[in-house]
């Protein structure tokens, strides 16, 4: 009896500390969230203070997308050369740089450097965390920790609407004097620097990942934290099994993810699945939600409060994922929220058609709530399958050797997705909500084809079983 629960006991502990190792790791998502979403309250404020013109202010909210794109491709390269640590530590500089930087700026390009800089950090954990995590968490219960990248990047998302929202209502607006006689929107990007600095010191409390570790000819510190995560006797056979998937005697490369000459089929699936959680336009309802809701009717106020309850419904979305990713499976989760949301992307394309009169969205109180509900649904459909899930099979459907390089590339190209997609935002908005919904729609519904024909089912499969 003593000794099972000396077994029982150790077991949990090892569980406790894989998830205090991933939870670091998750850190880096929240900073990717809340400096993605931070700038959703500060868009016409900005526009005051800079007297920018609309195209200039767009950029400047894009421009980051730019930086994202660069840090996802050099993210994982870098990762392979000198360890995921190293680069989770820069990431977090670089976090604290941009916060403080783009609360200091005076001028759009000074902003626009910053939010670069921010960029290439957002870029990087959204590289480095799903990695990391899933090169420590045992196979069982790989899919709810890989999951928490999204959780946390959703609170990241929420945290900043909140923040905004609280910050703007006591300042009476974003452009509005708040604190020692600076203006809301300078606070909104510095609130970013305090979990930023959270995030570098605890990064110092976690160690290498094993499997870089091995990768890098450094056995016997690989065995020390395997030790940490897996029963005793599955330490050594563990630590063969990585060395043999490896197969040769140099650290993963960039290249590593072509085949003669051609680029290996299971990282176009990565890439497209990368690609189709950004043309759904999920980002736009992140990054222009207040526009957005203000388009339709609403005040600014409201439209900031409409972003809180966005927020909150992306959060417990998210939390049902990380319940049934493991129980369901990746590719049913995917197929769902594809259906999930044509459904509501065609029917907010409806409502927005139907509501616009001589050029200007006028919507009825009943038109109004419908499209509020189906938006939520919306998000709730993506925040249970294609928010986390994308973000899980990019961590594990790689095999040891092309996985630094293979993320990179695929993260690399959600990034231009992204930017692609929040660049013509206000250009189909020219041509009314409906034309920009409808092509969201469109996207929805081939996720559906692509996921019935090319993804494939990666649940309780261990990292080296992945070919």
């Amino acid at each position: 009896m003593r000794n099972s629960i000396l077994i029982c006991m150790k077991a949990q502990n090892k569980t406790l500390y894989v998830l205090f190792l991933s939870s670091v790791a998750a850190i880096g998502g929240f900073l990717f969230g809340y400096d993605s979403a931070v700038i959703n309250g500060t868009v016409s404020a900005l526009q005051q203070a800079f007297k920018s013109s609309a195209a200039t202010s767009g950029f400047s909210v894009a421009s980051m997308l730019l930086g994202c794109a660069v840090g996802a491709f050099f993210a994982g390269n870098l990762a392979d050369r000198f360890g995921r640590k190293p680069v989770m530590l820069l990431t977090g500089v670089l976090f604290i740089v941009s916060a403080i930087g783009s609360g200091i700026s005076t001028g759009v390009p000074e902003f626009i450097v910053y939010r670069l800089i921010g960029g290439l950090a957002v870029g990087a954990a959204s590289v480095l965390a799903p990695t990391y995590i899933a090169e420590v968490a045992p196979s069982g219960i790989r899919g709810r920790l890989a999951s928490l990248q999204q959780l946390a990047i959703v609170v990241g998302i929420f945290s900043a609407f909140l923040i905004n929202y609280a910050i703007a209502s006591i300042a009476g607006g974003a452009a509005h004097e708040f604190l020692a006689g600076f203006p809301a929107w300078r606070w909104m990007f510095w609130c970013e620097g305090v979990p930023a600095i959270v995030f570098v010191v605890l990064v110092f409390c976690i160690p290498e990942s094993p499997r870089y570790l091995i990768a890098a000819h450094k056995e016997d510190p690989a065995r020390i934290v395997l030790s940490k995560i897996y029963a005793e006797d599955s330490v050594e056979p563990l630590v063969v099994e990585i060395k043999n998937s490896l197969r040769q005697d140099r650290k993963p490369r960039l290249t590593d993810i072509f085949s003669n000459g051609r680029v290996l089929p299971i990282v176009w699936v990565g890439i497209f699945l990368s690609i189709f959680q950004q043309f759904v336009g999920i980002n736009v309802v992140f990054y222009y939600g207040a526009v957005l809701w203000q388009a339709a009717g609403f005040s600014e106020n409201n439209a900031l409060l409409i972003n809180v309850l966005s927020g909150t419904v992306n959060v417990i979305s998210t939390l049902v994922a990380i319940a049934f990713i493991d129980k369901l499976g990746r590719k049913p989760l995917l197929l769902l929220g594809s259906i999930g949301m044509s459904i509501t992307l065609c029917v907010l394309t409806v409502l927005f058609m139907v509501s616009v009169k001589h050029g200007v969205i006028q919507m009825t109180p009943p038109s109004a709530i419908a499209a509020l509900i189906a938006a939520h649904l919306y998000i709730f459909c993506f925040g249970v399958s294609w928010g986390p899930t994308v973000w899980v099979l990019l961590g594990e459907m790689f095999n040891n050797r092309i996985r630094g390089a293979a993320i990179s590339v695929s993260a690399s190209a959600q990034w231009i997705a992204n930017f692609a997609i929040t660049m013509t935002f206000p250009i189909l908005l020219t041509g009314g909500l409906f034309s920009a919904y409808g092509l969201y729609t469109l996207f929805a519904v081939l996720s559906i084809v692509f996921v019935v024909v090319f993804v494939k089912e990666t649940k309780g499969k261990r990292l080296e079983e992945m070919e």
